[in-house]
């Protein structure tokens, strides 16, 4: 199951904000805002999706993440290389790296990060 562009917006902006009333969101939102009717119709679905859940304090609702953002990026991140580049890792790496402009300070980052992985992984 995954989220709309809109829908994941609001649910960056639950990320970060972690628990959040209606007004909280809305004033999360850069101007032009959102109509509240619009941000608690992808609120209702993002519940029925499994993605947020609320609890009620009176009539107010706060609402919070069910995913960790982290699993819900490495799932697609995942899907992309499975479906893009045939579930291997390496092209994906060889595309990113090239396709994306990085700087030679970036590509060296990127680097210094896959060493200490690699460092980490048992012979």
């Amino acid at each position: 199951m995954s989220l709309s562009k809109t829908e994941e917006d609001l649910m960056n902006h639950l990320w970060k904000l972690e628990k959040a009333f209606m007004k909280d969101l809305l004033d999360a939102y850069p101007e032009p805002k959102p109509a509240t009717t619009t941000v608690a119709t992808l609120l209702k679905r993002m519940i029925d999706k499994g993605f947020v859940d609320y609890k009620l304090y009176g009539k107010s609702r706060e609402y919070f993440p069910l995913v960790k953002k982290k699993d819900y990026f490495s799932k697609h991140v995942n899907g992309l290389i499975k479906n893009f580049f045939n579930d291997s890792a390496s092209q994906f790496a060889s595309f990113f790296t090239k396709e994306t402009n990085l700087s030679k300070k970036e590509l060296e980052d990127l680097k210094a990060l896959i060493d200490s992985e690699i460092k980490k992984k048992p012979n």
